[in-house]
């Protein structure tokens, strides 16, 4: 299980699917506001000066002594919703994310935001 906490120790480091084969590098947690439980992480793609944060879920992800391996396919995490590794995600976007992945998105109560980044 992916271990909140320990967060810090964790980017930076590859991030593999769930056949083992790596699909970038862990650059950010974006948590679930309504319960405070990591939701997406972020992981950087692409070749250097043309690269991409890429959201990946972390349902179902472990961790390994130089890994996060993550519970989806290196060809679903390739298609995923993304954002230029200097830009934000817009509120609009965040249903595109959860949908891409087959999750279910519910807003807060008030129409709030689902994810925040730590």
């Amino acid at each position: 299980m992916f271990e909140p906490e320990n967060i810090r120790d964790w980017l930076g480091l590859p991030v593999v699917d769930v056949d083992g084969d790596k699909v970038g590098t862990l650059e950010s947690i974006y948590f679930d506001t309504a319960t405070e439980t990591p939701a997406f992480a972020t992981v950087t793609q692409g070749i250097l000066g043309r690269s991409r944060l890429t959201f990946v879920p972390l349902q179902g992800a472990t961790v390994a002594p130089k890994h996060l391996k993550v519970a989806v396919g290196k060809k679903l995490v390739k298609d995923a919703p993304s954002i230029d590794t200097d830009g934000e995600l817009e509120a609009s976007r965040e249903p595109a994310i959860f949908e891409h992945y087959g999750l279910t998105y519910t807003p807060g109560a008030t129409g709030e935001r689902r994810l925040g980044r730590r």
